[in-house]
């Protein structure tokens, strides 16, 4: 097999491995999601849960994130919101950050602890990003 060749087929072979992690990041995104936002923000992600009627604010339609930003996706703020940095009413005050809190206790839960401070932060990172790629999924199109 000549070298070119050789090095495309490597190429493809790196792409669909990047594909199958992404989409199995937005499957993991998606089992998040359905167990711990779907209830506010409904499945379709349009705001309308069955816990959504009992809050005193409306619930935001998160499949609009990225037509209300210009049509770009706002993942530092999507982040901020899910880690706890951006306040939000109904997750919170600022200083208890409900997500990133969550996905840190899930981690002690699993012995990530002391040396593996960085295996901690790793986990809590990758459940935020593995969310936020599943709601990229989910952003409706202007037509």
């Amino acid at each position: 097999m000549k070298g070119s060749t050789k090095a495309c087929l490597s190429g493809l072979a790196l792409s669909l491995a990047a594909m199958s992690a992404s989409a199995q990041q937005v499957g993991v995104g998606q089992a998040e999601f359905e167990s711990s936002c779907a209830s506010c923000h409904g499945l379709d992600g349009k705001g309308g849960g069955p816990y959504a009627e009992l809050l005193t604010v409306s619930v935001p339609d998160l499949t609009r994130l990225q037509a209300s930003n210009g049509g770009v996706f706002p993942f530092e703020r999507v982040y901020q919101v899910i880690d706890g940095r951006e306040e939000v009413r109904a997750h919170g005050p600022r200083d208890m950050p409900i997500w990133g809190d969550r996905y840190n206790a899930d981690a002690l839960e699993m012995g990530l602890v002391g040396e593996m401070m960085m295996g901690r932060e790793a986990y809590t990172r990758s459940r935020i990003l593995a969310l936020i790629a599943y709601l990229s999924t989910l952003q409706e199109t202007e037509e």
